[in-house]
């Protein structure tokens, strides 16, 4: 097997699910690949995929602002909050724009949300989807997440279009139900497209026949990092890779890190020492 490492960015289609589009990059690529950031099946748009050893980097890229463009059916609930789940009500008032962005800036900032009970996310060991499924109650905890930005920027009859901008783990169909609750109303979400997710976007995402020549779309796991780098040589960077300590007078953080002038992985400066944290290489 090849030893590469890199990212692909997926424009993902709407009505496959995130591990299926995964699959078809494994299968082109012929080498092990995971996702960051689960969009749900009904949901397009970017898809970051690890190819090789980059997906042990994920981790250092979890809490990078996400960008999505939602569109908010108002009036209407489904047991999904989205419109694959089953109706639960419907015939509710659907508000005015202005109405809508009254209360906007209420969602600014950290918020408290309670995830849907249709989510991947751990009731015991379960995921709460299923139990939904089942017909089991679900009862999950409300989390903080972090809202940049939530702006109206169309609508048509009973439904509207929203750009937000989050950080990472915000349940955008969350955010749907809460702004309807605010107005005494209900809504689902009918579209999702996420625009964009840390160094990641749809300008440089491929189509899942882009994967043919994916080695021309493969990004170096060196540029989706945003943060400042350190290098060394010889000695120094086999001490490293033996997972030694070196002292260091930058700013205690993380850095990206280069050994011998190639890319190595995250290193982190703490009290005047550095330390590799997470390596590509085998």
């Amino acid at each position: 097997m090849e030893n590469i490492s890199g990212f692909i960015c997926l424009n993902k289609p709407a009505g496959m699910s995130s591990a299926a589009a995964v699959s078809k990059v494994k299968r082109a690529t012929g080498m092990a690949c995971g996702h960051m950031g689960t969009l749900d099946p009904m949901a397009e748009g970017v898809l970051p995929v690890a190819v090789g050893n980059a997906a042990r980097l994920f981790q250092y890229l979890l809490e990078k602002e996400k960008t999505y463009r939602a569109v908010f059916r108002f009036g209407v609930e489904t047991d999904t909050l989205d419109a694959t789940g089953t109706i639960l009500r419907e015939g509710l008032p659907v508000p005015t724009g202005a109405a809508i962005e009254s209360v906007l800036p209420e969602f600014i900032g950290n918020i408290e949300q309670m995830p849907p009970a249709y989510s991947a996310k751990s009731v015991n060991g379960v995921r709460a989807y299923m139990l939904a499924r089942q017909g089991k109650e679900v009862q999950l905890k409300a989390k903080t997440v972090r809202i940049n930005e939530f702006s109206l920027v169309g609508g048509e009859g009973d439904s509207f279009e929203f750009v937000i901008r989050c950080g990472g783990g915000t349940y955008v169909r969350s955010l749907g139900r809460d702004l309807a609750a605010k107005l005494d109303t209900c809504a689902s979400m009918t579209k999702l497209v996420r625009e964009k997710s840390g160094y990641f976007t749809l300008e440089n995402s491929i189509g899942l026949d882009g994967l043919a020549d994916w080695r021309s779309c493969l990004i170096p796991p060196d540029a989706v990092f945003d943060m400042p780098s350190v290098d060394f040589d010889g000695g120094d960077a086999k001490k490293l890779k033996n997972g030694l300590s070196l002292g260091f007078t930058g700013k205690d953080g993380l850095y990206k890190l280069y050994l011998d002038d190639e890319f190595y992985g995250i290193a982190e400066v703490k009290e005047g020492r550095v330390r590799a944290k997470a390596r590509i290489c085998a």
